[in-house]
């Protein structure tokens, strides 16, 4: 008789020690233990986290009702935080009714762009003239050298053209888009941390923080680039999630229907049309088009989204993940980011390109039929091509040798630990007059500064080491995809040091910042499973965060928003002496 006992897969049965990966061995020092197996489904897509059934019972509401409560959070809870950042942005907006710092420039370029086609020199002292006629000032023809793309501006133009070239007009696209940047983020920490709560809880962080506030009631380009490049993550993390949903519904089940690895399936299947990709691609091409500083966010993003792919095909089985990324996903990716990316970039210029180019068009519109004549291969290149060309070249040049010393530049070593906030308006009122109270004493102040919430900003040094900690040792890749946000947005700024830099440039990665600190929040509440004693205790540390937090924006209020203070009061909240 032959042998009939039933064979084993061994393909799911654990390790020994010996087998196990080096990785494993060297990181169990610190704790890590490799969680046990699971259905590939459920390690492809998570469900999401529900509240305790016990949590209805304690507040009264029978399950049916707890049950459609929890379904509609996930849109509901983000709304409800981005209705609070939205009431606090839009609130007297038009106030200080002045040009502040760098509208002097983009709220002008704008107004020029939205009716020339391109930006235009003004007279030094227009500023107060549009002020006082609310925006009924002549528009000049000459073209202006300008350091920046157009797209922001464009954006910043379209609240000019809705409600005219006022204070309120210039700032109403920044406010707008500052406020879905809180829905978006909500949006995104849900679907990262498979919780609705936390992903409600970055976005509250985001839409409490001062430099966010600041920067969404200011018409400055910064603001305009933190969408495009927030909304390009979403678009991405909604790209990864469909994909392993794709791969996952490939898998098929075995006889007890539960879903194991797929070497073949896991290295042969191809995702398809990916439209989330592609509109990450578009939105990353705006972002650059926004300010160059979008080239290292693409770059960044792109490296991320590739081992996304390897990271989804070996959880699916895949012997050889890379190979498979390379064969099947590497060529599609590149096309959907970068060629989308640089074809939106030179769209974004098409008032430029079609602007005269016989010296009344666009600045250095006219360079290739003028000082650019001449040369072997110039004509395999439109003259528009070669014109843009050199003015990119030349706008390079510009930053790249910017050296100028400006009373508010500060190094990026300094910016997380809120070393030198930017004063965009400042004014002394006496007492009685613009706000300042008759018994103010000697005189009040008016501000407007650029800073971020201290509390918020200082946690967050505590929690981007967390981060790193989850990345590096637990290989935790929500703890990747924040790294990655906050490495692109900040890190490219040291190669600069020398350069006139600002603090405010951190308002692009502040959103994986409020991640960082929402992933940290999770932590110290504890993990499903904790005891209840651990998780109250958590819950309670956690909370009291949240709420110094909260009161460190309400106690600033008066900086983010102009209102006049006493002196006495003012210098009370300068609590570093960099911030005067």
């Amino acid at each position: 008789m032959t042998s009939t006992a039933p064979s084993t897969d061994t393909r799911q049965s654990a390790p020994s020690p010996e087998q196990r990966p080096s990785w494993q061995q060297r990181l169990r020092r610190y704790g890590y233990t490799a969680k046990p197996r699971s259905d590939v489904r459920d390690r492809l897509v998570p469900p999401y986290t529900e509240p305790n059934p016990r949590l209805w019972a304690t507040l009264g509401l029978p399950p049916t009702l707890g049950e459609r409560i929890n379904r509609w959070s996930g849109w509901g809870g983000p709304l409800l935080v981005t209705i609070l950042a939205g009431w606090l942005r839009f609130w007297d907006l038009g106030d200080p009714k002045r040009v502040m710092f760098d509208e002097t420039y983009y709220a002008k370029d704008a107004w020029g762009l939205i009716h020339r086609g391109f930006e235009v020199n003004w007279d030094k002292d227009v500023n107060n003239l549009i002020l006082q006629n609310n925006g009924n000032v002549p528009i000049p023809s000459d073209p202006a050298y300008v350091v920046h793309p157009p797209v922001g501006k464009y954006v910043i133009g379209l609240g000019e053209w809705m409600f005219g070239f006022n204070p309120f007009g210039w700032r109403f696209m920044t406010a707008l888009l500052g406020t879905l940047s809180v829905l978006i983020l909500c949006r995104i920490g849900r679907r990262l941390f498979r919780s609705t709560f936390l992903g409600c809880l970055a976005g509250a962080l985001m839409a409490v923080d001062g430099l966010a506030f600041v920067m969404s009631r200011t018409s400055l380009l910064d603001g305009v680039l933190q969408f495009f490049v927030l909304a390009a993550f979403g678009c991405l993390i909604t790209d990864r999630d469909k994909a392993r949903e794709r791969l996952a519904a490939a898998l098929p089940p075995d006889a007890n229907g539960v879903v194991r690895p797929d070497a073949h399936i896991a290295e042969t299947t191809t995702f398809g049309f990916r439209p989330w990709r592609w509109t990450a691609g578009l939105m990353l091409g705006l972002a650059i088009g926004t300010k160059w500083n979008g080239l290292y966010i693409l770059i960044g993003f792109c490296v991320m989204a590739v081992l996304w792919d390897a990271g989804t095909r070996k959880v699916a089985g895949a012997r050889h993940p890379y190979i498979a990324v390379v064969k099947h996903d590497l060529g599609w990716a590149f096309l959907a980011t970068v060629p989308v990316a640089i074809f939106t970039y030179i769209l974004s210029w098409t008032a430029w390109i079609l602007s005269p180019s016989n010296g009344t068009g666009g600045y250095y519109r006219n360079w290739a039929a003028t000082e650019g004549k001449g040369g072997d291969w110039t004509w395999l290149f439109p003259d528009w091509l070669r014109s843009l060309w050199h003015y990119e070249h030349a706008v390079y040049e510009f930053h790249v040798g910017l050296h100028s010393p400006h009373n508010y530049q500060s190094n990026p070593w300094s910016w997380l630990v809120l070393g030198r906030p930017v004063s965009f308006f400042y004014e002394s009122p006496a007492p009685g007059t613009d706000g300042c109270p008759t018994n103010a004493g000697e005189q009040c102040a008016r501000e407007v500064l650029a800073l971020g919430t201290p509390l918020l900003w200082w946690a967050s040094c505590f929690a981007v080491l967390y981060v790193l900690y989850r990345w590096l040792l637990r290989r935790d890749w929500r703890a990747g995809a924040i790294a990655c946000g906050i490495a692109a947005g900040y890190l490219p700024w040291f190669m600069y040091q020398e350069r006139t830099i600002f603090y405010f440039y951190a308002i692009v990665f502040l959103p994986f910042l409020c991640l960082a600190v929402a992933m940290m929040i999770g932590a110290i509440v504890g993990p499903p499973g904790s005891s209840e004693r651990r998780r109250v205790a958590g819950a309670a540390g956690a909370g009291v965060l949240v709420l110094l937090i909260a009161w460190n924006f309400i106690y600033f209020w008066p900086l983010y928003t102009g209102t006049a203070i006493p002196i006495d009061s003012w210098r009370s909240r300068m609590w570093l002496d960099t911030w005067v």
